[in-house]
């Protein structure tokens, strides 16, 4: 694995290289509606702050059996992370490599696995966390989760002011404008609002059959068909 470079500003969906980065917060800040909007219309479809989950039916190799969290879907596109897949690599690990020296509190934290968060921009870092303080680049998904890619926020964790709850991954999950819409049209993904109890607190086993249970659906009778809520 290469050394991180999580300290660079993600140039990824909404969030254009060179665009100042509060203007970005601004005007994203707590309006999920509208990061789907299309040239000043209602999207036809925003699943921003919605777990995609895929179908049992899926035998990708990189998605197969996994619930990606959307950080933001609009016209360029869809941003989402890996929430149930570890790594190999530990908190501690990372923190090495990123020439970081947590303070005596970070002893909780050392052995919490890294997600692969998707096959985008691997050899980076990035944070799905409960907002807080204000960091260089981050994107408020809602007023209870937020998306850092700037190494200040693991910064602060080392010294012992970091967000309570997180999830840090390596790469990201992207799709280009329509791509994710097809792939729900031929019964890859199901969707539904996003839990943060699921993405922050329960363990990365249970989290698949947690999120199939928000539609109220039992993954061991769920045949090929799709849908969404």
């Amino acid at each position: 694995m290469k050394k991180s470079k999580i300290g660079k500003t993600l140039p990824a969906a909404g969030l254009r290289e060179g665009e100042p980065q509060d203007r970005a917060q601004d005007q994203h800040h707590g309006d999920v509606d509208e990061l789907g909007a299309i040239g000043g219309t209602a999207p036809v479809l925003n699943l921003a702050n919605h777990f995609l989950i895929a179908m049992p039916s899926m035998q990708d190799p990189v998605f197969g059996g996994t619930v990606v969290y959307v950080c933001e879907h609009n016209e360029n596109g869809v941003l989402g992370v890996v929430i149930n897949k570890p790594t190999d690599m530990t908190m501690q690990v990372l923190f090495e490599r990123i020439d970081l020296t947590p303070d005596a509190g970070f002893e909780s934290h050392v052995d919490e696995p890294i997600m692969f968060g998707g096959p985008v921009q691997d050899d980076r870092g990035f944070v799905l966390h409960t907002p807080g303080n204000r960091y260089s680049s981050s994107l408020t998904v809602t007023k209870d989760i937020a998306f850092t890619t700037s190494i200040d926020v693991l910064e602060a964790v080392a010294a012992g002011d970091g967000p309570p709850r997180m999830l840090v991954s390596i790469g990201y999950s992207g799709w280009s404008p329509g791509q994710l819409e097809e792939e729900i049209g031929r019964n890859g993904w199901l969707t539904v609002g996003a839990d943060p109890e699921i993405l922050f607190n329960l363990p990365i086993e249970e989290r698949y059959t947690a999120a199939m249970r928000l539609l109220g659906i039992d993954p061991l009778m769920l045949t090929s068909e799709a849908g969404h809520a």
